[in-house]
């Protein structure tokens, strides 16, 4: 597959620092593996679409047969963001009301030096994948997970102010005004009309449903919890990434793992959605659906963004994506779930349209 441009600009980003970065850790009595799935496939994309963050190469490490995760960059939003995940992941078992959310792996260095913000952890050796459990261990440790954030709420004025200005706080008018932004972006792209039908809905659906939103506002949430970023060894479930961490609507994480179990295990996301069902109130069921409809909204954007920084397959690839995640939203309006021969179709032609080196990050994430 040729290089997109920019995938060109991420491989010159590459050459040009990561020789830099590999003295720096030297120093410190580190050296780089030769393998560096997370610089590989379509990891330029994902940095080429970043707004809110910088450059910065995930790297792993060892020293002394000790594995280690390295995260650098020279870049300064990129410098910011290590410094905000590093203050969230201190400042989290600090809040007087959070009580032991996540666990996260031991810090061994954290350097500003030369121009470059370093951070290095130790890595979590987990015996299998979250996928590769049994489906009762994916359950309970899901579940524990959503759990133990619902046990951080923010309910009294002094509590917002010790969080909002580190975490931050989506309440349910962010939550209509970002989804609304959906809408006209992709009004603005032309896509076609069947996607646009099934935004406006969701959008009025949502705007209808406020006060529902609103009612479960409040909790600290993980806006990208998904197995990648966890890992669990021993029992503990050990959380990777701290920088997404934020207080809003308490199933917006719960949303965003649905999501992507859609794709990857159906039977987890029918047994968590069935657990709401039969031990939550008929409301949160109600909040849930509707925090899916908006992540439905968020990841047809952000595909319908890759359009312009795709070219051959991962053009075609990033089409039927946009359109896949569509016919999931689709089935959700009317709280049901996609078809699995639309699921299985996609996975299919998705695979066919991999680049090699994607496939490869993909062994790594999951």
């Amino acid at each position: 597959m040729k290089d997109q441009p920019t995938q060109s600009t991420w491989r010159t980003y590459l050459a040009d620092e990561l020789p830099i970065v590999t003295q720096l850790v030297a120093a410190l009595g580190y050296e780089l593996e030769e393998d560096q799935p997370h610089l590989k496939g379509e990891r330029f994309l994902m940095q080429a679409m970043t707004t809110a963050g910088g450059k910065k190469m995930i790297l792993l490490g060892k020293k002394g047969g000790e594995k280690v995760v390295i995260k650098a960059t020279n870049d300064t939003t990129g410098k910011d963001e290590l410094r905000h995940e590093r203050l969230c992941r201190k400042s989290l078992h600090q809040i007087n009301f959070a009580y032991e959310v996540f666990h996260s792996p031991l810090e061994l260095h954290f350097i500003e030096r030369e121009g470059y913000t370093v951070s290095i952890h130790e890595f979590i050796d987990q015996p299998s994948s979250f996928l590769e459990r049994s489906i009762q261990e994916q359950f309970q440790f899901s579940l524990n997970a959503f759990k133990n954030q619902e046990r951080a709420r923010a309910t009294t004025k002094k509590h917002f102010q010790s969080i909002v200005h580190l975490f931050g706080n989506r309440t349910s008018s962010d939550y209509l005004h970002l989804f609304s932004a959906f809408q006209t972006f992709l009004e603005n792209e032309r896509v076609p009309e069947e996607i646009l039908e099934n935004i406006q809905v969701t959008n009025m659906k949502l705007h209808s449903q406020q006060e529902r939103i609103e009612q479960y506002c409040g909790f600290l949430t993980h806006t990208d919890f998904v197995p990648h970023n966890f890992r669990i060894k021993d029992g503990v479930l050990y959380l990777l990434d701290f920088s997404s961490l934020r207080f809003g609507n308490k199933h917006e994480s719960w949303a965003r793992f649905l999501n992507f179990m859609t794709l990857y295990n159906p039977e987890l996301e029918r047994l968590l959605i069935q657990y709401m069902e039969d031990n939550r109130s008929p409301e949160e069921r109600e909040s849930l659906q509707l925090l899916r409809l908006f992540r439905l909204g968020e990841i047809i954007s952000y595909y319908t963004k890759t359009l312009q920084s795709s070219s051959e397959q991962l053009l075609e690839l990033n089409q039927q994506r946009v359109h896949f995640w569509n016919d999931v939203l689709s089935a959700e309006l009317t709280n049901q779930r996609v078809d699995r021969s639309i699921v299985e179709t996609y996975k299919q032609n998705r695979d066919s349209l991999r680049s090699q080196e994607e496939k490869e990050r993909q062994v790594g994430l999951h």
